[in-house]
């Protein structure tokens, strides 16, 4: 047990304090936090008081995380294990209330790289459904788990982790399908949510990662530029990606009070860039009432979807 309970002031906290006064005393569980994003993530909560649930698939590293936290003043305790096993997902939150007494925020950051060259073509059925259970079923879990505290206490933050990928930009089959389940899922949550005090958002990063570097990854982004898919601008961004840092301070902003009016929101996050997706509305093309009106025939949707 960590000597360490942090001070309950949700309702005390002045709107105009300072950003990291939203923090300090908070209790925070991050799935993925031994490497990339969640790492820096973890150091920025960490240095603004916030006690947390550490994370990753390697005992290794999760210990190494833990030790350097302690080791710069913070407070930190580890979870060994894929956040895409519903047990682990369980055991970060059981944790967080056994060692810190409290749960406030929830950020997943756990993701695997999709196998180099893969495309709907090439990509099995074992390395599809990896995909699923380590981005999406992550994200489920984790968000489950933790929205069963913050609705009994009426508060709390889930961030997830999103990607470009779900766009269709970047290739892959089964990390872009993840991703774009998991938009899906926060947008759903933050609505079956909203009025609990519980928000959800997500994050689409651009940062250096080891799931954005090495050979295979500057050979795929490469070939998707020669095939038309990237363009130039982008292709050079992706070849470049600023480091996680730049990307970790949203995440922060988003756990924080600060953002208490933010849920069901898509962010885009990449060096100094930071976007926000509008929601989903699809744009006219026709209209009939039906209780006048056949269906259309072929020729009609060809004159108004071929024009």
């Amino acid at each position: 047990m960590v000597a360490h309970v942090p001070i309950r002031s949700q309702n005390l906290m002045p709107a105009d304090a300072p950003i990291d006064a939203h923090l300090s005393g908070r209790v925070a569980i991050i799935a993925g936090s031994t490497r990339g994003i969640g790492l820096q993530v973890a150091y920025a909560l960490a240095g603004r008081g916030v006690s947390l649930v550490v994370n990753g698939r390697e005992a290794s590293a999760v210990d190494a995380t833990v030790a350097e936290i302690r080791g710069g003043g913070g407070y930190a305790v580890g979870v060994c294990g894929s956040a895409g096993d519903e047990n682990v997902a369980e055991q970060m939150v059981t944790t967080a209330l056994d060692e810190f007494g409290a749960l406030d925020v929830a950020i997943n950051c756990a993701g695997i790289a999709e196998p180099p060259g893969s495309t709907i073509l090439t990509i099995s059925t074992a390395e599809f459904r990896a995909q699923i259970d380590a981005h999406l079923m992550s994200a489920f879990f984790l968000t489950r788990a933790a929205a069963r505290v913050f609705v009994e206490q009426q508060s709390g933050s889930i961030v997830l982790t999103g990607s470009a990928a779900s766009l269709g930009t970047f290739g892959g089959s089964g990390y872009p399908a993840a991703k774009g389940g998991v938009n899906a899922l926060a947008l759903a949550a933050a609505g079956d949510l909203r009025g609990s005090g519980v928000r959800v958002n997500v994050v689409m990063p651009g940062a250096k990662s080891r799931l954005s570097s090495g050979a295979d990854y500057v050979r795929h982004i490469e070939s998707l530029h020669e095939r038309g898919i990237l363009d130039e601008f982008t292709r050079d961004a992706a070849l470049d990606p600023a480091p996680p840092e730049y990307v970790a301070v949203l995440y922060t902003f988003l756990a924080s009070d600060a953002a208490a009016g933010i849920t069901g929101q898509i962010f885009t996050a990449a060096g100094g860039f930071i976007g926000r997706y509008d929601p989903h509305q699809p744009t006219f093309v026709a209209y009939r009432d039906h209780r006048d009106c056949e269906p259309y025939s072929l020729a009609e949707l060809a004159a108004l979807l071929l024009s």
